[in-house]
Order: structure tokens, then sequence, then C-alpha cells
């Protein structure tokens, strides 16, 4: 077994088992999955930690647990379109596309899309594809979406990313509240209308464009 195989081996028993993270697919998909592929040369030797990565400019490769732990509570069918919004280096769409039919990713930075879909087609992951746009305003191209994954902290949900939410439909994404402290979302569409639940608290760094709306007072 490769060093890398064995800290992949490694994240899912002593990083995921171990935090309610239960789906044997998803677990498959992350043992099997080379993390490091989607890292910058500097950065694969700590591509297995149980933490953030920064890649700079404020973009960050969220820790394996919060990321796992988002995909499970969006019970992804296999049959499922889904919408990942913050591709970043790609490794949380590689994951999609393991459990989705198609995954389709939208990125903000145009490096970082290249890259991502770069890593993407060398490691043969063909049902993924990542777009260019604004984070804030999802893909409202291919929608409606049966899952849409917010790959980072926001700190609201803009209605524009809700309309995409098809009948049935799960959003997850960690939400920054009016206190600071991010929270595990669990978003779902039922006869026409979204709820929202909380799931575990997570300290994941914000995705740029989606800071509150300024409130005035007067």
């Amino acid at each position: 077994m490769s060093d890398f195989a064995a800290q992949r081996l490694n994240m899912v028993e002593s990083q995921l088992r171990t935090n309610k993270v239960t789906d044997a697919r998803l677990l498959k998909a992350m043992f099997e999955i080379p993390r490091e592929r989607f890292l910058p040369e500097r950065l694969r030797g700590i591509a297995y930690v149980d933490e953030d990565i920064a890649l700079g400019n404020g973009r960050y490769v969220i820790e394996p647990m919060v990321a796992a732990r988002l995909i499970q509570a969006a019970q992804i069918a296999p049959d499922d379109v889904t919408l990942e919004i913050g591709t970043g280096t790609g490794y949380v769409t590689a994951v999609l596309s393991r459990l989705a039919t198609t995954v389709l990713s939208v990125e903000c930075d145009a490096a970082l899309a290249r890259g991502a879909t770069d890593a993407l087609g060398g490691l043969g992951f063909d049902n993924a594809v990542v777009v260019a746009g604004a984070l804030r305003d999802g893909h409202p191209k291919q929608a409606p979406y049966d899952v849409i994954v917010i790959a980072g902290a926001v700190d609201e949900i803009p209605e524009a990313v809700l309309g995409q939410l098809a009948e049935g439909g799960r959003l997850v994404a960690v939400v920054v509240g009016d206190d600071g402290v991010g929270r595990a979302t669990l978003v779902q569409r039922r006869s026409g209308a979204t709820y929202a639940r909380p799931l575990f608290d997570a300290n994941t760094p914000r995705l740029p464009g989606f800071e509150r709306a300024a409130q005035f007072a007067f």
C-alpha cells in the first residue's frame, strides 16, 4: 500500500467513521479518490490532515469530515443531478460524481476552474463539468437540481440558489449565524416551500460572494 493510500485509509477510519459518517458509497468514494491529486504539489504532503487546507486568495479545501457529513446529509441517489457551488480544486466535485449521475460545479476563480477541470479529466471523472460564474448565482440554466452542495461557509443562502432546488430536493451548506457560529444546514423543498434544519457546528471558511446584505437602521 502506498503512503497516500495508507493516509486515505486512516482518513476514512479515524476522521470519518469516528464522526458519524456511515454511508458505504461515500466512504468507498473517499477511500478510492486520490485527494492529493486535487492539491498543488507543494500541499500534497498534507492532503489528508483533518483540517481545512488554505490554497491562498481566501480559498480552502474544506476539512474531510465536514465535507463528508454534508454530502451524507444530502442523501444523494445514483440518478440525482447535483449542483456544486464553489468547485475549488475539484475534490468534492469528484466525490459527488461517484454518487450522482451528473455533477455541474460552479467556480468564480478562473485558475481554480482550470485546475479542477484538468484534475477531474486526468482521473476520468467524465460526469462532472466545471463552469465559470458567480457563486451566489448558482447555475440557473440547468436547474432544477435534485441536490445542491455549497462547498464552504456562507452568511446566507441566496433566494436565487434556493429557487434552483427541485421539488423533493436537498441543499446542504455551512451557514454562519448572527452569533458567528457556522452550522451545517440541510434545506429541503417540499410542496413548493423550503425548510431548513441545522445539523452540527462547523468552523468552515467562508466562500466569497455570500456576505449578508447590509442592514440599515434609521
